[in-house]
């Protein structure tokens, strides 16, 4: 059984969008750097154009062993949105793919943000 402490903390940092599948990355970084940030308690943010959530994550199972699931809320250009999304972590590449409830979805892909 794999130690869920441990495994949560490969996903904890602050990871710079590099790509989507939906969007270039002129509207990615629009406002500031498409970004997802993820705290030792599983709650974060997710940044990118005009798109600012809130994250709650939990660590699930997936045919490639386990991944970071995670629900949001907040807002697209001031309109409220909520969804779904899910994680890998492989080294210091996170893919993961975000769906907007009734809306859009997008793979990303986004590398660990070191300071």
């Amino acid at each position: 059984m794999t130690n869920k402490r441990t495994e949560m903390k490969k996903y904890v940092g602050t990871w710079k969008i590099t790509e989507m599948d939906q969007w270039d990355m002129d509207y990615i970084d629009m406002e500031s750097p498409g970004c997802v940030v993820i705290d030792k308690n599983g709650q974060g943010k997710i940044h990118f154009g005009a798109v600012e959530v809130g994250i709650d994550c939990r660590l699930e199972p997936s045919a490639g062993g386990v991944r970071l699931g995670f629900s949001f809320e907040g807002n697209d250009e001031g309109d409220p949105v909520g969804g779904r999304g899910w994680a890998f972590v492989d080294g210091e590449e996170m893919t993961g793919h975000i769906f907007f409830h009734l809306g859009d979805d997008s793979g990303f892909r986004a590398k660990r943000h070191l300071y």
